[in-house]
């Protein structure tokens, strides 16, 4: 099946809410099924971050939304906030043209890397994006943008120590 990314619009949010939520089922089988269990992103965010051009989405041959990047601005960099792919559609490499999308932006918006956090352990998160070119941050290196957000996700129940900060230096 062909896939293309592109920019995601606004009326898709929906969509993009039950992909998350699909995707999120596969945490049950590395002891976090409360994050399968969680809410997805509001539709509201997935709508103004699409107005913003700041979500991407990755589509089969009808146009219709399997995976999505969304990112916000954080420290300088662009963050990526959250990337899934639709279980269905796993194993074509949607997550890493969905990253080099993300790649596009940053340097459209003159910043110097991606970063993230993701649990260091969990085979398709640090594992996976240092496959693709994530390093883990030093403390001194996470900024305070990021370093709030890090806060929040454990007040939201993370554990921290399971997480990692990553980054991925742009090429000049």
């Amino acid at each position: 099946m062909p896939y293309a990314i592109r920019l995601a619009r606004p009326d898709e949010a929906g969509l993009l809410r039950e992909i998350e939520r699909a995707a999120a089922q596969a945490f049950i089988t590395v002891g976090y099924p409360a994050l399968a269990a969680g809410e997805p992103t509001a539709a509201e965010e997935f709508r103004a971050a699409a107005a913003e051009n700041m979500l991407a989405v990755a589509v089969d041959d009808h146009d219709h939304p399997v995976g999505f990047l969304l990112a916000a601005e954080l420290d300088d960099c662009l963050y990526v906030q959250e990337l899934d792919v639709h279980p269905d559609h796993a194993g074509h490499r949607l997550a890493s043209g969905l990253l080099d999308v993300a790649d596009a932006m940053a340097r459209q918006r003159h910043r110097p890397a991606l970063t993230l956090t993701t649990f260091r352990d969990v085979p398709w998160n640090a594992p996976y994006y240092a496959r693709l070119g994530f390093v883990p941050m030093s403390v001194a290196e996470i900024g305070p943008d990021l370093r709030m957000l890090i806060q929040r996700q454990h007040a939201a129940g993370l554990d921290i120590a399971k997480r990692v900060a990553m980054r991925r230096t742009l090429p000049a």
